[in-house]
C-alpha cells in the first residue's frame, strides 16, 4: 500500500517544468518558480499541506493554481500544497459536499439557537454569504459547513505533519548516530586488532 501511494505521488507531483509551461501559470511562474518555494523543510511542508487542503476543500475548481499562488504569503511548499489538493477528486467531492451541508446546517442552528446569533448577523449585514456562496459554489449552509470543514481539515493535516516529520528527521538522525557508532567500531577493532 505504502509503495503504491509513493508511485502515485511521484507521478502527480507537479515539477517546475510543468508550472513553467502551464499558460494558466504563466503569468505568477516567476513567483511561483522560486526556489525557496519548491524545497522540503520542516515549516514549508506542513505549511503547504495545510494550504492545499484548505485550497482543495473550499475552491471547486482551479485548486493547484490557488494553492500554488497563495503559497507566495506564507512560503509554503508549491509542489506539497498542489498534490493537497487532490483531497477533493470526484470521488471525494459529493461527501465533502454531504458532509458541509451537515456540519453548516448543525452549526448555524446552534447558533441561531444563542441570542445574539453572531454567525447568521454576520452572514446577513455583511457580504461574506455572498462571497462564500460565490466562491465555493454552494449553497449559504454548505459554503458555511465547507469553510468550517476545510479550517478544522487544515489545522489538523499541519499538526499531524510537523509531528510526523519530528518523528522521521528523528528516525533519521538515530539511524546516522547507529550508523557511526559502528563505524567507530570497526574502526577501533581493526587498529586493536593491527597492533
Amino acid at each position: 500500500m505504502f509503495q503504491r501511494t509513493t508511485a502515485w505521488v511521484q507521478r502527480n507531483l507537479p515539477t517546475r517544468e510543468q508550472m513553467e509551461k502551464s499558460r494558466v501559470m504563466r503569468p505568477f511562474a516567476s513567483r511561483v518558480l522560486r526556489s525557496d518555494l519548491w524545497r522540503f523543510t520542516r515549516r514549508s511542508v506542513p505549511r503547504g499541506v495545510a494550504l492545499g487542503m484548505l485550497v482543495g476543500i473550499i475552491v471547486p475548481f482551479a485548486q493547484i493554481l490557488f494553492a500554488s499562488v497563495l503559497c507566495l504569503p506564507v512560503r509554503a511548499n508549491v509542489p506539497i500544497a498542489a498534490l493537497t489538493t487532490f483531497v477533493t477528486n470526484p470521488f471525494t467531492t459529493p461527501l465533502v459536499w454531504v458532509l458541509g451541508y451537515n456540519v453548516g446546517s448543525w452549526m448555524l442552528r446552534v447558533d441561531a439557537m444563542t441570542v445574539v446569533a453572531p454567525v447568521n448577523a454576520a452572514m446577513e449585514r455583511s457580504e461574506f454569504g455572498d462571497m462564500l456562496q460565490w466562491l465555493t459554489g454552494a449553497t449559504l449552509v454548505t459554503a458555511f459547513g465547507l469553510v468550517v470543514i476545510a479550517v478544522v481539515a487544515s489545522a489538523v493535516s499541519y499538526l499531524v505533519t510537523v509531528f510526523a516529520w519530528r518523528i522521521i528527521v528523528a528516525r533519521k538522525r538515530t539511524r546516522k548516530l547507529h550508523e557511526r557508532r559502528t563505524r567507530r567500531e570497526r574502526a577501533a577493532s581493526a587498529s586493536d586488532a593491527g597492533f
